[in-house]
């Protein structure tokens, strides 16, 4: 089963008297494993797909089902369990928290999940160390660097088991070296565990660690590729 499918989607912006379509009938499926980048100009509509994916957002029209269950018929609070259960975010800017360490930071999903303290443990010493991070656990953002707070981002995203992984422009903030290193990780992590990833990006360096490239203009799929 896809993990999450889209079909015939639109999203449209109004300012004032103007009005943008930036999803124009967009339809597309994701798989389970898949590591897929979503890509095209500013104003292509990539952002816009990747928030609906991640039900930060609703269409005006069309369906998104996750698990094959239509979540855009969801309530408010669906949505926001949906989130916090089964997908996983990594932002350009690493939105940790500044008052909390890396394990606290990698910690907070699972306990916001109900998660018991045993589990908890288990899941942060494990998913830190396959970062690369198990000697920095107590260091707090600020004590950090980029591709460091980026790896602890990547952890916490995956504390909960999600169904998939969206990231938006996750090597935007670092240097080419943290860049091709956090990509790394996170194709390792994708085959290993299982999850999907999907990326929305402008940067050759993600493209070329993609399996699956979809290019987006004026808020429609125009082409598909394989990546690599």
């Amino acid at each position: 089963m896809d993990v999450i499918e889209l079909e015939n989607v639109v999203k449209t912006y109004r300012i004032g008297e103007v009005e943008t379509r930036a999803l124009d009938g967009v339809s597309l499926s994701i798989g389970a494993r898949e590591f897929t980048a979503l890509v095209g100009p500013s104003g292509s509509g990539k952002t816009t797909l990747l928030q609906l994916m991640g039900c930060l957002d609703q269409p005006d029209s069309g369906a998104i089902r996750i698990n094959g269950e239509d979540v855009t018929r969801f309530k408010a609070n669906q949505r926001a369990d949906l989130r916090r259960e089964k997908i996983g975010f990594i932002f350009q800017f690493f939105a940790l928290i500044p008052v909390l360490d890396a394990y606290e930071n990698v910690e907070l999903p699972l306990l916001l999940s109900g998660v018991g303290a045993k589990e908890r443990r288990a899941r942060v010493t494990e998913l830190l160390d396959a970062v690369g991070l198990a000697g920095r656990t107590h260091h707090r953002p600020d004590q950090m660097s980029g591709g460091e707070q980026q790896r602890v981002a990547i952890a916490r995203a995956l504390a909960p088991r999600p169904l998939m992984v969206l990231a938006d422009e996750p090597t935007a903030n670092l240097d080419t070296a943290n860049g091709h290193q956090a990509m790394e990780i996170m194709q390792r992590l994708n085959e290993q565990l299982g999850t999907a990833f999907v990326f929305a990006t402008h940067d050759p360096r993600v493209m070329s660690f993609a399996r699956r490239v979809v290019r987006l203009r004026d808020g429609k799929i125009v082409d598909e590729s394989n990546g690599g």
